[in-house]
């Protein structure tokens, strides 16, 4: 068994996701491993990670826009409010969603579905650069 970790810098735009799926599995067939769990962890209280479709773009705005409206940006809701308005709702976001991910290699590849793709959520309205660290468990 081998071990691998690597560390993503992901530059947001502001709130929506973001796919890192090719950042990914550049990284993971360098490693040459055949078999084995690749764990996705996002160094952040107020981003997150997912898995979710990478076919329609419809859906990744839909989503963006349910969590707008699920945790709205309002001062008067929450008592952290010293980073701003969207810092709280970002947190309860984040908390919602996930901080890591576990994904099978098999064959050499990432076990994802035909439509799946991995995305930095990022839940502030500011640009920010996001930490993602990859560690990869294997054979090869």
């Amino acid at each position: 068994m081998q071990q691998a970790t690597h560390r993503l810098e992901v530059r947001t735009r502001g709130q929506g996701l973001y796919d890192i799926s090719r950042q990914i599995e550049s990284w993971v067939v360098e490693q040459q491993f055949r078999t084995g769990l690749l764990t996705v962890f996002i160094q952040h209280t107020s981003a997150s990670l997912t898995i979710q479709e990478n076919a329609d773009p419809d859906v990744i705005h839909d989503l963006n826009q349910h969590f707008i409206r699920l945790v709205p940006e309002d001062n008067r809701l929450y008592r952290h409010t010293i980073e701003g308005p969207d810092d709280m709702p970002a947190h309860i976001r984040a908390a919602l969603t996930d901080v890591s991910l576990s994904i099978p290699l098999v064959n050499g590849a990432l076990a994802l579905g035909t439509w799946q793709g991995v995305y930095v959520f990022e839940h502030r309205t500011h640009p920010h650069t996001r930490g993602v660290v990859l560690h990869l468990l294997g054979v090869e």
